[in-house]
């Protein structure tokens, strides 16, 4: 396992270079001029030419790229081309509250998912199970920013329960699990719709098998066949399915963070994005490829520990 370990985080350099390579590439031949957003769009040209210089981007585009490349080696995530802050240190105070959204998204979606998915494969072909599957039906059919709006009308303005906007408190871990339980919960669900159906066909599979039919013979009570035998088996497809889909929640959180107004890397990186800002887009995405390939990597370290038959080449 080590072996295995070792040889992903040796690959994990590539990848950042493809994501980086890519993103400098996209945002230089889009369309728009960040000096025309600091200055506005009645500026001179010898004003505006002024600006690029003092950004950088009057340089040739290899240039700035191999220097954005150098200065992220180095762990110099640079300063903003809108408001010359630091990079690092803007990231710094948003990520925790991404970490939290996507986590706690997470906990939602295995919570409601696993048991609603074990629930629809035992009572097959009943109301349980009819239930089950348009629930999670609906779910892989609704947006998260829908679902997001749709909670905000139901259980903040029409029922007062949860706060409709903010992050909460820094330094309030009350404040910021209340202010998360609602966002959380938007972005779960949709991933719980997918974790149920992968955990009902899996279990509905490994109840065919033949050790299952032997627990049963001999006595064993229904929930122990179900949880330490069956349940046990189908834990990699859905570890798998929970892995790739926490990419997703990434990539979904960027709208929940919008929809609730919390601060976060994606609300962050849609600032960015409309003010032209290179640079801190690019760090941005980088942060957020890390975090995939940590996720990934930590996805294939858990096989070993649910399944001992996974061998690691």
């Amino acid at each position: 396992m080590i072996k295995f370990i070792i040889r992903r985080i040796l690959l994990t350099p590539i990848t950042l270079l493809a994501v980086f390579t890519i993103v400098f590439i996209v945002l230089r031949v889009a369309p728009g001029d960040p000096a025309a957003v600091v200055l506005g769009g009645f500026a001179s040209e010898q004003s505006l030419k002024a600006v690029r210089s003092s950004m950088g981007l009057d340089k040739p585009l290899y240039i700035q790229y191999f220097e954005s490349l150098g200065n992220l080696v180095k762990g110099d995530l640079g300063r903003s081309l809108i408001n010359n802050a630091p990079i690092a240190g803007q990231i710094k105070r948003v990520l925790p509250f991404t970490l939290d959204l996507v986590v706690a998204g997470t906990f939602v979606s295995l919570i409601i998912g696993i048991p609603l998915g074990v629930l629809s494969a035992v009572k097959r072909n009943q109301w349980v199970d009819y239930v089950g599957r348009s629930a999670s039906l609906a779910g892989l059919s609704t947006p998260s920013f829908l679902l997001g709006i749709l909670a905000i009308w139901a259980l903040s303005l029409k029922l007062p329960v949860f706060p409709t906007l903010g992050g909460g408190e820094s330094g309030n871990l009350t404040s910021r699990i209340y202010h998360l339980a609602l966002p959380s919960i938007a972005l779960g669900l949709i991933q719980a719709a997918f974790v149920s159906r992968m955990t009902r066909s899996s279990l509905l599979n490994v109840l065919q098998e033949d050790y299952i039919r032997t627990a049963r013979a001999k006595g064993l009570d229904q929930r122990m066949v179900i949880f330490k035998h069956a349940l046990g088996s189908c834990m990699i497809p859905i570890i798998t399915l929970v892995g790739l889909y926490v990419g997703i929640l990434i990539a979904d959180s960027v709208l929940i963070e919008v929809v609730f107004n919390r601060p976060g890397l994606g609300k962050l990186m849609v600032g960015s994005v409309k003010n032209r800002d290179y640079i801190m887009v690019q760090s941005i995405m980088t942060i957020y490829a890390m975090m995939v390939v940590i996720i990934n990597l930590v996805t294939d370290i858990t096989y070993g520990f649910v399944d001992p038959r996974v061998k690691y080449q």
